[in-house]
């Protein structure tokens, strides 16, 4: 499948493991053992796909065998690359939840209407999800805690979110 915008990321190889083509793979499903469920995975960019098979777990994800994957060196060749899934074969969200692919690129307003940038990233540290805001005509980026509170409206149809920013997080406030 070409379509990157119908494709969604859902693990990266972290590296080999073993010396018999086994890596090491963070999932980033919400269930991270249903990596392997979604059927053959796509690596980014393009290429043959791979059906997983998980063969254990390690610090940050787990070992797992890549089908066409039989040595060492070519897992090592794999490392950093990031698979992905078509859309289609991803559960329904509830309301309040959303995949982070859907969430880059989306303008970010705040509650008075004035622009305060684009949605640059998704990230997480452990505890909970940060917006990465890119500001405009800067290349100065904001973390913006991606909770109800900070976050009262994400309007995926309008391409829009809405934020409510702690005061003082920035500085022209």
């Amino acid at each position: 499948m070409s379509e990157t915008s119908d494709m969604i990321c859902i693990g990266a190889i972290a590296g080999s493991f073993g010396a018999r083509g086994e890596v090491r793979l963070k999932s980033f499903a919400a269930v991270p053992e249903d990596i392997a469920a979604y059927g053959a995975l796509t690596p980014e960019g393009g290429g043959a796909d791979y059906s997983v098979t998980l063969t254990g777990q390690t610090k940050g994800g787990f070992t797992a065998r890549l089908s066409g994957v039989t040595t060492k060196e070519e897992a090592d060749g794999l490392r950093g690359v990031r698979l992905m899934v078509p859309r289609a074969r991803l559960p329904g969200l509830p309301d309040d939840e959303f995949y982070h692919a859907d969430l880059v690129g989306l303008a970010v307003y705040d509650t008075g209407g004035a622009h305060l940038g684009e949605v640059k990233a998704v990230l997480n540290h452990g505890a909970s999800d940060l917006l990465e805001i890119a500001r405009p005509g800067t290349p100065e980026t904001v973390l913006l805690p991606f909770t109800q509170l900070s976050v009262p409206t994400v309007d995926l149809a309008g391409r829009r979110i809405v934020a409510d920013p702690p005061e003082g997080l920035l500085r022209d406030e």
